[in-house]
């Protein structure tokens, strides 16, 4: 008896987390859509959102994992769905003040920064609970992957809701379109409050270690300290090779873009999130038999050649697709370069990433897991920070031409599969 009431705890605290799994996706995926509205006021901020989003991972990380070592994965957990709520909220009070106004984009950031703090603490949360509650190595990658496919489907209906909400881009858009999202972040942030609150979690067993003994303890493995670069590289990259995209996509035409829609560029940069969906079910399946490091190795290599194949194909080669259209219940039929399918398709690459390096880079470490959890948690600000400098670029020398930054993280990210991964600590 006792054991059937310690597997249903178990199950009740693997749902309540890949839950929890698919809120990161919800609110970190509206940063991009909304950046496309701040960029026709201020050409610098396209991704400015999306950086004090992900600059919040600095400062929380490894708080983040203290805090569990303390407190719990439960309460923790409550912690962060409060601050979602308060970050959340402040969005929506900049979506009622002038649209235009610097003062309106500032306190639009400081609501993207509180909702960072959110993200941060549910990641350090949900991904060391699932690799413990999985019993560790491939059948905790298994579990990671399974909540990474709830994540996935979340990330991919954002940006197509945001963009619908938004439509065409002129002058005049602001973030007063998109007040029935963030109104509905609100409901849904504090559901999930409630139901983490009535929830009773099975919490895995964590070590109380001082401070710095145990980031000093945890920094000795050399697969930890290498992927945690890993990490901050690979959030650069799942992030960057979507949000360009929808900025490449959704350039008015008079300005020498493609397609100057944001609900039709939502759509298209979604089905990257689709396949990222795609490729994480289909790993939880296969992640029980095909190890961390030959998926991390096949994953990047395969994604460094579409990459490559989309820089170098002319912008002439076009295809044609067709669009739903949300408002109308209709089809429009547009045409784009077919490199954007190439774009596209890495998105089966970088589904399993996240899950591959976490499970190699904690592999081992046991009693410092929480901790190592809260490092690698600071290093998701690559995040913020590297589609930043890639949008920066892109000013410069080019949406297609800013990919190169992408295709040198993903040469580092199959010298870590190949290299970097392999367990070692310091004597």
């Amino acid at each position: 008896m006792e054991n059937q009431t310690n597997k249903k705890g178990t199950l009740v605290a693997i749902i309540t987390m890949m839950f929890l799994f698919a809120m990161i996706a919800f609110v970190t995926n509206m940063a991009a859509p909304f950046g496309t509205i701040w960029k026709q006021h201020y050409e610098w901020a396209g991704m400015m959102g999306n950086m004090m989003n992900f600059l919040a991972y600095l400062f929380m990380g490894i708080p983040a994992g203290l805090m569990i070592s303390k407190y719990g994965y439960k309460k923790t957990a409550l912690v962060a769905l409060a601050l979602g709520l308060v970050g959340i909220g402040i969005q929506f009070c900049s979506s009622a003040m002038d649209g235009n106004a610097i003062i309106t984009y500032i306190v639009y950031l400081l609501g993207a920064f509180v909702c960072g703090f959110c993200v941060c603490i549910l990641n350090t949360v949900v991904n060391p609970m699932l690799n413990l509650l999985g019993g560790g190595g491939n059948r905790g990658n298994q579990l990671i992957q399974t909540g990474g496919s709830l994540n996935s489907l979340a990330a991919t209906l954002t940006p197509m809701f945001a963009g619908s909400l938004i439509g065409e881009i002129t002058k005049d858009t602001s973030l007063n379109a998109v007040r029935p999202l963030l109104l509905i972040a609100l409901i849904i942030f504090a559901v999930s409050f409630v139901i983490v609150w009535f929830t009773q979690l099975t919490e895995p067993e964590t070590e109380k270690t001082d401070v710095l003994g145990g980031v000093k303890e945890a920094l000795h493995y050399r697969q930890l300290k290498l992927g945690i670069i890993a990490i901050f590289f690979y959030v650069g990259i799942e992030v960057g090779i979507p949000g360009q995209l929808l900025f490449y996509l959704s350039e008015p035409v008079a300005n020498g873009g493609v397609l100057g829609s944001a609900a039709t560029a939502g759509l298209i940069a979604g089905v990257y999130w689709m396949l990222m969906l795609v490729g994480r079910f289909v790993s939880a399946f296969i992640s029980g038999k095909v190890s961390s490091r030959m998926q991390l190795t096949v994953t990047s290599a395969v994604a460094l050649l579409l990459l490559l194949v989309a820089i170098f194909m002319p912008e002439t080669s076009k295809m044609s697709l067709s669009i739903p259209n949300l408002a109308e219940s209709t089809f429009d039929h547009v045409e784009v370069p077919t490199k954007v399918l190439f774009i596209i398709l890495c998105g089966i690459c970088t589904s399993v990433m996240w899950g591959v390096i976490f499970n190699l880079a904690t592999e081992g470490l046991g009693k410092y897991t929480a901790t190592a959890s809260g490092l690698f948690m600071t290093m998701v600000v690559g995040g913020g920070v590297m589609p930043f400098i890639q949008n920066l670029v892109a000013t410069k020398v080019g949406d297609i031409q800013s990919y190169w930054i992408i295709v040198g993280m993903l040469a580092y990210m199959l010298f870590y599969a190949l290299i970097g991964s392999h367990p070692s600590k310091k004597a």
